[in-house]
């Protein structure tokens, strides 16, 4: 059993109970851990209920547009004030378009944004808030971090390979596993570790409004050694990057994807 007692957790990216994030916090707690969710506006109560009906303190709480820096700064400096250190952070931040990630949308004959024809402003809003918020919420976190902190980002395969209804955020997520690379290799000094899940295809909120995701799913559940996932599969293995057991391990990105990444070609049963 993992002990984490008395430890601080930020969690930035909790939307619902489907959530990979939540899930996550929820592993930190059992672990003994102070555990402190952001929102965005339009999750603010699911958060708060889902913390109070899991017995997380929702006073430090807080409303954070990770593409504000001055946001991330009082949010962290917040909990930095009345808890201390941090030890553990989260990204789980990740945003796209529908013209970003071009994907169509169930239940329509329209047809999928082309990739040819990503708009540049909408992918880099996206990019800033899925890739390069890692890089701001470390440089904001960076004073306030316990010695041997845990940094830890969520990704996806499509980042190496090609996966129609997801292309932009590809992009965005190809440039957060170089980002996770660099901050492991800068943090060197302090020894705070920087690593990434790479997780396979939960069926989150998210997910379910994209065509082709319950395809995809079918498709993982044959194609995939150990099958399909689920975001307490991802929390399992993010419980040991936040704990001691991770403690000489950084830089590296974990699939938990019941092996769909190393499959040559699909297997449809």
């Amino acid at each position: 059993m993992i002990n984490n007692q008395g430890k601080v957790a930020v969690v930035f990216g909790v939307r619902n109970d489907s959530s990979i994030a939540f899930q996550v916090a929820l592993k930190l707690k059992q672990s003994g851990c102070k555990v402190v969710l952001s929102y965005v506006a339009d999750t603010k109560e699911e958060v708060l209920h889902l913390m109070a009906q899991n017995g997380m303190e929702s006073s430090l709480a807080t409303e954070v547009d990770v593409r504000n820096e001055a946001e991330i700064q009082d949010f962290l400096g917040e909990i930095h004030k009345q808890l201390g250190p941090i030890h553990y952070v989260l990204h789980a931040v990740a945003f796209g378009s529908q013209n970003v990630m071009c994907y169509s949308l169930p239940g329509t004959d329209a047809p999928a944004p082309s990739y040819i024809d990503i708009p540049f402003e909408e992918l880099m809003d996206s990019f800033n808030i899925s890739a390069y918020s890692l890089l701001r919420i470390c440089r904001v976190a960076e004073p306030l971090l316990a010695k041997d902190a845990s940094v830890l980002t969520l990704t996806y395969n499509a980042s190496q390979r090609v996966f129609p209804g997801y292309a932009g955020m590809a992009i965005n997520k190809a440039a957060l596993e170089n980002i996770m690379l660099y901050l492991a290799s800068y943090f060197r000094k302090s020894g705070v570790r920087v690593n990434a899940i790479s997780a396979g295809l939960v069926m989150t909120t998210s997910a379910g409004g994209i065509n082709g995701v319950r395809k995809l799913r079918k498709m993982g559940k044959f194609t995939a050694p150990l099958g399909n996932i689920s975001a307490t599969d991802v929390a399992d293995a993010a419980i040991y990057y936040f704990s001691d057991l991770s403690k000489k391990v950084t830089g590296n990105t974990h699939f938990v994807d019941g092996g769909f990444n190393i499959m040559g070609v699909a297997i449809d049963e």
